[in-house]
């Protein structure tokens, strides 16, 4: 049985793009070459983080949303803790709820323009 899951994870900041490309496609690749399959994939880029890690004050933050046998995410979080360039992470399984809300963020990203120009304010 497969469930639904989504895997937030922080990639340090020192890596070139293409060591960050290689990075993420190794976790996404991992999770397709176990059964499982890449529902939603969003890079947040370079973020601020909220507080120090390992020294570092910002990280690349990745969304994998994705279904998988529940044995899976033990060797996921594996692979996490073995990477140097991943200095956080946290999945969590998809209830009903969270599923229903995921695919109407998504549904909003879509419809969204890529950039709101923002009227001056007259006074």
């Amino acid at each position: 049985m497969l469930n639904n899951y989504e895997t937030v994870f922080i990639l340090t900041p020192v890596l070139s793009e293409e060591q960050t490309k290689e990075a993420v496609g190794k976790f996404a690749d991992l999770i397709a070459n176990e059964g499982g399959e890449i529902v939603n994939r969003e890079e947040w880029g370079q973020r601020k983080l909220a507080y120090p890690i390992q020294k570092f004050s910002t990280g690349y933050y990745v969304l994998l949303e994705f279904t998988a046998k529940p044995e899976f995410v033990d060797k996921l979080e594996v692979e996490f803790r073995r990477d140097d360039r991943v200095i956080r992470f946290l999945t969590v399984r998809q209830d009903k709820f969270h599923m229903e809300y995921a695919e109407k963020r998504r549904r909003n990203r879509k419809e969204a323009p890529a950039e709101v120009a923002e009227e001056p304010v007259q006074e």
